[in-house]
């Protein structure tokens, strides 16, 4: 028997029962003892199109339950190697950004000050911001990979410096990341000016738009990332609308000609063998997700980032 929380089995278990946390993992109220946790952060108020991505969580695990914990594909054993658990949900301020914007930094402040590598459930993508926040006074600057339909790099959307299409820009003012270790992936749709994407080139970042990925397995661009990238320590921001509307329909702000579900696993997939030091999952909005297949796109890719943490054991 491991000494690692497992997910409760579909065979102990109907799929549909158990307890709602990602992969019907055990909850926790702290981080402490563990390598990984999962965290729900209910956040839509900085969205600009469609709400409902605060629904993101809670969905995400729900069809997360069709999870099982050993990959085939690259057979890493998360849960033989990893001790994991879900910490639930961020408590925001649902009626003031800039004060969820501090709660969020606190609190993965305290996740990682037990050493434990935080994989968040979105929310919108201003979420990430609070949380680079945090990951930065650990790490300093890190590297990023940020799988995206938009490059969120405004100066400011109706006048505010924080919002869904703000936080890469500010994480690089603020020095939370290092621009010649940003890669974009995805990156399509219609702008207001070149600058949309050339201000992202200026500054260093490698952008990789969707037109360049059609047609294409993505593993040999992963080599090149991991090259890049290197062996300081790395995040990974995966916006579900980078996904073609035909595989994630459940999102906000959706672009046609996006990446395949199979491009997003050769990405995820991808990042083994970096630091990584943390990962999200954004921008998944149940109400335009009557299927559920957005939400079980986002919660595979989750786990898909658990498999590549460092630490994690691959059998032969």
């Amino acid at each position: 028997m491991s000494d690692f929380n497992q997910p409760l089995g579909g065979n102990d278990m109907p799929r549909f029962g158990g307890p709602a946390t990602m992969m019907r993992l055990p909850s926790a109220t702290t981080a402490e003892g563990l390598d990984a946790a999962f965290i729900g952060v209910p956040l839509d108020i900085g969205t600009s199109n469609r709400p409902g991505a605060r629904l993101g969580p809670r969905q995400i695990r729900d069809e997360s339950r069709m999870l099982r914990p050993y990959n085939l594909a690259t057979r890493a054993a998360p849960f033989d190697s990893l001790q994991v658990a879900d910490l639930g949900d961020v408590a925001i301020n649902t009626f003031h950004l800039p004060k969820s914007m501090d709660i969020i930094t606190a609190f993965y402040d305290e996740v990682l000050g037990h050493d434990c590598t935080p994989l968040t459930l979105g929310g919108d993508h201003t979420v990430t911001l609070p949380i680079l926040r945090a990951v930065a006074k650990k790490y300093g600057p890190v590297g990023l990979i940020h799988v995206d339909a938009h490059a969120d790099v405004n100066d400011t959307m109706f006048g505010e410096p924080i919002a869904h299409g703000t936080p890469f820009r500010r994480a690089l003012e603020e020095q939370l990341i290092e621009g010649t270790r940003v890669v974009q992936i995805g990156l399509r749709g219609t702008g207001y000016s070149a600058e949309d994407f050339d201000w992202c080139r200026r500054q260093g970042f490698r952008v990789v738009t969707a037109e360049e990925c059609w047609y294409r397995s993505l593993a040999p661009l992963m080599d090149e990332v991991r090259e890049q990238l290197g062996a300081g320590p790395v995040y990974l921001s995966f916006d579900i609308d980078g996904l073609d509307p035909s595989v994630a329909p459940g999102t906000g702000t959706v672009e046609m000609g996006g990446l395949t579900g199979a491009q997003g696993l050769e990405i995820v997939r991808g990042a083994w063998g970096l630091d990584l030091v943390g990962g999200d999952l954004m921008e998944v909005a149940p109400p335009y997700d009557p299927s559920g297949n957005t939400a079980l796109m986002g919660a595979t890719l989750l786990y898909e980032m658990l498999c590549v943490l460092p630490g994690v054991k691959r059998g032969v």
